[in-house]
Formats: C-alpha cells, sequence, structure tokens
C-alpha cells in the first residue's frame, strides 16, 4: 500500500513519524513522508520516500512574529499571535500539501496541523485520509485545553475553551480550505471540528493512554494506542568528548530546548551554567535551533543527540516540554525539570508533574538562575520521583503505539 504522511512543524512534530515510517515500511507498503525542505536528509536517510513542503519553521520561529509567541504568557495573546503567524504560512503550506497528495498515494495519514488539508484533498480524489496526531486537540471536559496552560478550567470550562480553540483553527484554515474545495469541484462545507476536521473521522495519537488516558466523551473513532518512537540517524555514533564526558564523571543533566530560538541565545546558555553549577551537578548543554553554547570543568556543550542514547545516561533532562522530548525523557526512565515556552508545552509539563516524574513547570518567561537551580535539586535528589519515573518507563516499553494504525491500514488494504 502507497502512504503518504504528511506533517507539519519543527523537527518535534517530524521525528514520531520517522519511527512510525519505518514500521510501516517493515510490514511491506511503500511510505513517504511529505514535510519540510530543511529535514529531507534525516528522512531519506532512513530509507522513507520523501515530497517537500514549503516554509522553514526555523525562520518562522526567528521572525518577529515568531519571537513575539515566544514571548507570550497570557493564553489570549498566544492564541492570536498563533493565527497571526499561522495567517503568513498556511498559503504556501496549502499548496505544498496539495502538490505532495497530487503526486499519488493510496492512503494518506495527516498530521493535526495538516489534516483539514489533507482531508479535502483525500475527499476530491476519493482517498481514505486518517488522523495522525501527535496532540490531543479534540474538545473534552476530561482535559484541558491544548494551549490553556495545562490548568483544568472544569468539565464544562475545558468543552467551551477547547471549542473557542477550534473556532482560531477554522478562521486560520479556511481561505485555503476554500480555495481547495472550489479548485476540486467540492461543495462548500462549514466547518465543524477541530481545524475543520469532521469530529467522527478515524485518528490515532501517537502518545501514550498510561501519559494521558484517552476521554470518555472522545469520539469512537478517536484512538490512543502509544508513542510512535523515532527512529534514531543510521550509523549515528557519539563523539568521543561526550563519551569523555560521562565516564569523567557521575550521570549530568541534560539541557536543551529544541525549536525554540531565543532571542538571546547567549544570556539563555550563561543562565542555564549558572544553575546547573548552583545546584551542584554536571550539565550537558544541547545547541538546538538557538545554538545555544555554554562550557566549563563539569559542563559540555554538544549538537543534536539522539534521546534515546542520550537521556537514560543522564540524572535528569531540563526542557521545553515539547511533546516528543518530554515522551523521550519517560521512555528514558529519568526526571525531567520542565520549562515550558508556548502552545502546547505548558500543557506537557502540567502532565509530567501530575504524574509525578517531573518537579514542578518553571515558565520560560519567568526563568531564573534560582529558580532553575531549585528544580534540578529536587529532579535529582527525590527518591520517588526517579522511581516513578523508572516504573513508567518499563510500562511504556511493553507498548506498541505502531500495531493500531497497522491494523487499520489492514482493513483499509
Amino acid at each position: 500500500m502507497r502512504v503518504l504522511m504528511v506533517t507539519a512543524g519543527s523537527w518535534g512534530d517530524v521525528a514520531p513519524y520517522t519511527g512510525l515510517g519505518t514500521r510501516l515500511r517493515a510490514a511491506g507498503h511503500e511510505v513517504v513522508l511529505a514535510t519540510h525542505g530543511r529535514f529531507e536528509g534525516a528522512v531519506t536517510a532512513l530509507g522513507l520516500g520523501f515530497r517537500p513542503l514549503p516554509v522553514d519553521p526555523r525562520v518562522e520561529l526567528a521572525s518577529p512574529v515568531g519571537q513575539r509567541l515566544t514571548r507570550a504568557v497570557s493564553t489570549p495573546v498566544a492564541m492570536a499571535r498563533v493565527v497571526r503567524l499561522a495567517r503568513e504560512f498556511i498559503p504556501p503550506l496549502t499548496d505544498g500539501v496539495a502538490a505532495a497528495v497530487r503526486a499519488g498515494a493510496d492512503v494518506v495519514l495527516a498530521s493535526t496541523l495538516t489534516e483539514p488539508l489533507c482531508a479535502t484533498l483525500a475527499e476530491g480524489y476519493g482517498l481514505p485520509c486518517v488522523g495522525a496526531h501527535l496532540l490531543p486537540v479534540t474538545p473534552s471536559r476530561a482535559i484541558p485545553p491544548l494551549v490553556a496552560g495545562g490548568r483544568s478550567l472544569g468539565p464544562y470550562g475545558n468543552k467551551l475553551t477547547g471549542r473557542a480553540i477550534w473556532a482560531c483553527g477554522d478562521r486560520a484554515f479556511a481561505p485555503g480550505v476554500r480555495a481547495l474545495r472550489r479548485e476540486l469541484g467540492l461543495p462548500p462545507r462549514r466547518f465543524s471540528g477541530p481545524l475543520g476536521m469532521d469530529p467522527d473521522r478515524l485518528i490515532h495519537h501517537g502518545f501514550s493512554p498510561l501519559v494521558l488516558p484517552r476521554p470518555a466523551d472522545w469520539p469512537a473513532g478517536h484512538r490512543v494506542g502509544g508513542y510512535w518512537w523515532p527512529e534514531r540517524p543510521p550509523g549515528w555514533q557519539p563523539q568521543q568528548r561526550l563519551l569523555d564526558f560521562l565516564d569523567a564523571g557521575p550521570p549530568p543533566v541534560f539541557a536543551g530546548f529544541g525549536s525554540l530560538v531565543a532571542e538571546d541565545a547567549e544570556r539563555l546558555g550563561a543562565l542555564l551554567a549558572a544553575a546547573l553549577r548552583k545546584a551542584k551537578v554536571r550539565g550537558i548543554v544541547q545547541a538546538g535551533w538557538s545554538g545555544l553554547s555554554a562550557e566549563g570543568d563539569d559542563l559540555i556543550a554538544v549538537p543534536e543527540v539522539p534521546h534515546d542514547w542520550l537521556f537514560p545516561r543522564t540524572a535528569a533532562v531540563i526542557h521545553h516540554a515539547g511533546a516528543g522530548t518530554s515522551a523521550a525523557g519517560l521512555r528514558a526512565g529519568v526526571p525531567a525539570v520542565p520549562v515550558p515556552v508556548q502552545l502546547d508545552q505548558p500543557f506537557w509539563a502540567a502532565r509530567l508533574h501530575a504524574l509525578g516524574v517531573a518537579a514542578r513547570p518553571v515558565r520560560y518567561q519567568r526563568l531564573t538562575v534560582e529558580r532553575l537551580a531549585a528544580a534540578v535539586r529536587e529532579a535529582t535528589t527525590d527518591p520517588g520521583m526517579r522511581a516513578r519515573a523508572r516504573d513508567l518507563s518499563a510500562a511504556l516499553a511493553r507498548e506498541d503505539g505502531a500495531a493500531p494504525l497497522l491494523k487499520t491500514l489492514a482493513e483499509l488494504g
């Protein structure tokens, strides 16, 4: 079966599909991943097909609008800036997704962000479209809306706010979807679901029910089966200086902010170094998209290192609480120090803390040396937190998140 997976965003929005794609290919499917051009090498190195989508997410995050999003603390302000950013990249993204689908497929697997476009195109070309989501965007009484800061608003508040966020997504995608429907000869359609999706559509979620249980009020077709673990780059080997550092003392604390493009990377690097010294721990700082750097007797800076290799060798991980990095920390069984920045990150940070495997989140906009050092000390000295992290890691290892999607493809084939 020719499977086209379509996703957009940062590397965290792409990496899980590399693992899912290799599983699907091993089962005999022909798999192509459509995403941004900057990720082409990482995708094709794994033997997956590639179709390019326009827009460079790093450039967008470094833009003035992207930087204002990073500074936003309140949910309404953040949502307004998200919509403004989306209005700039959705038109070219629409053209790119359309080209990717037109190039041929038997089934389309669509990420959260690309589903409104993929579903419309699949309808026009008579293809099945299955949601393959990393985020829980369907409103529910049981969980707070994804961008509401991780705080529950109560059963009715959660559901109503979730529907309001739908409306924001609808407004952002409406022009592109309307244009596609006209081009494909489809009748106009009133948006009725998250980001314009049909709420009864089949959607598989690539996170664990142990981390976020499936809400009872979700539609029957919305399934939660487990994580899709990223595939490690073939032939990857750690730098000798990293191996030497790990061998030179006790397990260090990792610090990395992934796709964050910090306005003042030098200041952030210095803050991380000072906090790690104050907490009296060794540290590894990952450069990420900000190009962070921090060096010292007990501190080393590294380029991108696969999390599945590095995290189990650490005492704790400081991260921005993106969905993928949060999952990697859980998989490794080490405590987390969440420093959420924007969008869904406060949600996942709150989940980690509620599970008892992370210190209380410290918002990036309020980050200080003292607050970060205190959180690091908590994460590295609380034996209960470490035990819970190890137990959850062992439970996650028994899940097979790709199996439900493989079953769906078998049914479609």
